[in-house]
């Protein structure tokens, strides 16, 4: 078995999830953690609630300085878009000590961000398909069967990472993909959280009410065609497949799922919706397209972003 020594940047549900199913895989998994989360961790522990079986963390390792950090060869960045400027500077100093940065974020923004500040060879492109969120003591619970994590580089000298996190994730209760064309695959998701997210929230309504509507379940798909238009702007190939494909994933959804963005807007939480729908938008401004659903729809959660 190939063991790595992996930080987790972002220990909310994404983060502990993936970082849990790694630990419990035999993996050597540190968490770089705020203050109040580390407080929370070091109080309660994290388990896992699951239908892949449950996990409860016998033994966790939490540090708030990145300088206690020896060995690093993979950090899963699991932060969601308005923390990502406060990540930089810990990433910056854990990539001079080797490490690969896997981020997990929603959107494509912060790749070239991420590129910019640690340089091309040190940021790998990834993607996660995952329902969960953290309970009262800041425990995982997972609702649905899906617990992917698509990874894959960004730049050739990537491989031998690539390779060492397939052989270190193998053995982990989680579906890990890896591909060699990762960016198409991070546009399929950003195309259907965008849309997933925005009708949610904007709405205040969970997939199944929607979806007795025809009018508003009908903006789901006005989101991804314009999704697609914004992809093909960036020379990606999303298809009318890949709308379909989403279309489906989310009639298959149960009644009661939402999404991570209308979960925050139910609990006063800062949104995402800069990062997202705001982030379609300037890209879209770059190469003179309108995008005038997601401009509405996002003009509908400003409000909410707290």
């Amino acid at each position: 078995m190939c063991t790595l020594n992996i930080v987790i940047i972002g220990a909310g549900a994404l983060g502990s999830y993936f970082g849990g199913r790694l630990q419990q895989a035999g993996q050597d998994v540190q968490y770089l953690v705020r203050k109040n989360r580390a407080k929370k961790l070091k109080e309660n522990g994290i388990s896992i609630t699951s239908p892949h079986g449950n996990y409860q963390f016998n033994e966790l390792h939490i540090t708030e300085n990145v300088n206690d950090i020896e060995k690093v060869d993979l950090v899963i960045l699991a932060v969601k878009g308005q923390h990502l400027q406060g990540t930089l500077t810990d990433l910056k100093v854990l990539v001079e000590k080797g490490a690969k940065v896997l981020p997990l974020l929603n959107g494509l923004e912060h790749v070239s961000i991420l590129q910019d500040e640690l340089g091309d060879e040190a940021v790998l492109g990834g993607s996660a398909f995952i329902i969960a969120t953290l309970d009262e003591k800041g425990h995982v619970i997972h609702s649905n069967d899906n617990h992917d994590l698509i990874y894959g580089p960004l730049h050739p000298s990537q491989k031998k990472i690539c390779d060492d996190f397939e052989q270190a994730a193998g053995l982990a209760i989680m579906k890990v993909s890896r591909t060699e064309n990762i960016l198409i695959r991070m546009w399929i998701k950003y195309m259907f959280i965008t849309a997933f997210s925005g009708v949610t929230t904007a709405s205040n309504l969970p997939i199944g009410t929607i979806r007795k509507f025809p009018e508003t379940n009908g903006l789901l798909e006005k989101v991804l065609v314009e999704m697609k238009e914004l992809a093909n702007a960036y020379d990606v190939g999303i298809t009318v497949e890949n709308i379909a494909q989403a279309l489906e994933n989310m009639a298959g959804l149960p009644d009661e799922s939402t999404s991570s963005m209308h979960q925050d807007r139910r609990k006063g939480l800062t949104l995402e919706v800069e990062h997202l729908q705001g982030g379609a938008l300037r890209l879209a401004d770059r190469v003179g397209l309108k995008l005038p659903v997601i401009g509405t729809l996002y003009a509908l959660i400003k409000p909410f972003e707290n």
